[in-house]
């Protein structure tokens, strides 16, 4: 992993001192005129190009889950880092091939379960609700609410443009990741020489605390989204739920969105639990309760450790403002965002150190 503050000081090393050229009130006037015009047509083109930068930034998200495995292998074994990453490579393959080949039919019968039953427990849903006056007074509201068929056909259009999209974008993100990866120095550097000398070596230190904090975070989560897929799983599991793997699959993976995952969970799982009876619906509800109250009271703060302390209401409204500005691509790499947003505030408007910034970090 590229160290910015390293590549800084190589730099200035390598650049010839420059005196500094004679101002005049002129001079400054058209600077700063410059400047000001500059900034303008800055934002407004970083503005046109924000889903490109969004595909960059992901992109630097998934180069440092390689480099954070590469770096493991090589303290274990300190084999040169292009055997390292190549081992990294190659084992993240062969870790996704192996689950594939070991559960894809399991989860693939999940899922086939999953959507062959969601209907007729939807409907059994119906029935045990218009038992109840509230229930059924619950449901008219629902079904007047309900959407046309134009409009279900209309976002289902949209639903399989987007899906495809993500597949699209989800190659260009791993192949890029992976080309940043494999030459983070040049890359680190490159961006370096873009900073004026004077501003390098804070620009460097602030760079390495986002970096730091992205990895802390990217530890941190991928232990809690693990946690979220077997907790849910097995808690529906036992209380009788059909497709609960497939349920917790998505739970899990959902997660990487904080508190997302159990919101996912919530519909199908809800359903098809009272369709088994209103027993194994009230053991559903409280299964999910629990799984999320476990994640947010005990599991996270013990991965505090892990991963960048970003309180609950900062990561909410988070979500909501990446989600306003760029859509869903936004809220998939709020979090993320968040981060960079505060380490950026912490070392910029508070002043504070690149030690004080990683404090709350591991």
């Amino acid at each position: 992993m590229p160290n910015f503050a390293e590549q800084s000081v190589i730099i200035g090393q390598e650049e010839a001192p420059q005196r500094p050229p004679r101002d005049s009130l002129e001079r400054r006037a058209f600077r700063v005129t410059a400047v000001v015009l500059a900034t303008l047509v800055g934002a407004y083109l970083l503005w046109l190009l924000v889903d490109l930068l969004l595909l960059l930034f992901a992109c630097g998200l998934a180069s440092l889950i390689l480099l954070s495995l590469t770096n493991i292998i090589r303290t274990r074994t300190n084999a040169p880092f292009g055997v390292a990453l190549g081992l990294a490579i190659t084992g993240l393959v062969a870790l996704i091939g192996g689950a594939v080949v070991f559960f894809g039919a399991t989860i693939q019968s999940e899922f086939a379960a999953l959507t062959a039953q969601l209907p007729e427990a939807w409907i059994e849903f119906q029935d045990r609700a218009r038992a109840s006056r509230l229930g059924a007074a619950l449901l008219e509201r629902a079904q007047s609410a309900a959407p046309t068929n134009e409009t279900i056909v209309n976002a289902a259009t949209s639903a399989l443009a987007a899906v495809g999209a993500a597949l699209s974008g989800l190659v260009l993100v791993l192949v890029g990741g992976l080309y940043l990866a494999a030459q983070p120095t040049l890359y680190a550097t490159g961006v370096l020489r873009l900073i004026p000398s004077r501003a390098r070596g804070p620009a460097a230190e602030t760079l390495d605390a986002i970096s730091i904090s992205l990895r802390n975070w990217l530890k941190g989560q991928a232990l809690g989204m693990v946690f979220v897929g077997i907790a849910t799983a097995l808690g529906l599991w036992i209380v009788g739920v059909p497709a609960a793997l497939a349920i917790g699959l998505v739970a899990g993976l959902a997660e990487f969105v904080p508190y997302l995952g159990i919101l996912v969970a919530v519909v199908p799982a809800v359903v098809l639990g009272f369709a088994q009876g209103t027993e194994t619906g009230l053991w559903t509800i409280a299964v999910l309760i629990i799984v999320q109250q476990l994640q947010g009271n005990l599991v996270m703060p013990l991965l505090q450790n892990k991963m960048v302390d970003l309180p609950p209401a900062i990561t909410i409204f988070g979500i909501i403002a990446a989600g306003i500005l760029f859509g869903l691509p936004g809220v998939l790499l709020a979090t993320p965002l968040t981060i960079v947003v505060l380490v950026l505030v912490r070392r910029l408007y508070l002043h504070e150190e690149k030690q004080e910034v990683l404090a709350s970090s591991a």
